[in-house]
């Protein structure tokens, strides 16, 4: 068994050049949401839910763009309310918010 239940890379690359990147569609702040709403929660640690910063994921055209593991099911979020239905529908409820997905 994994230590977590469920492991959420976030990608927060800031593109040097100006080229598209997740920075500049607000990863930041939705990750820290995230990071924050699974704390109050009660959803992080062990066995339950972990949300890492990732580098490039070479998603960009999709940003912000993150993946969950182990199901390896990539997601796109738009504001918080988007965030807030990963949380709810996936690592809560163990369901996939097909319209956030990246195919």
């Amino acid at each position: 068994m994994s230590y977590f239940k469920y492991h959420l890379f976030f990608c927060l690359n800031q593109r040097e050049n100006g080229k598209d990147c997740c920075a500049q569609h607000g990863a930041n702040d939705l990750f820290e949401y995230a990071k924050t709403r699974c704390k109050e929660l009660g959803l992080s640690g062990e066995g339950q839910v972990r949300i890492n910063k990732a580098g490039c994921l070479d998603r960009c055209a999709h940003g912000p763009a993150m993946v969950v593991y182990p199901e390896a099911i990539w997601y796109t979020a738009v504001d918080k309310s988007d965030i807030d239905e990963i949380i709810s529908e996936h690592f809560i409820k163990g369901q996939a918010v097909d319209r956030l997905r990246i195919e």
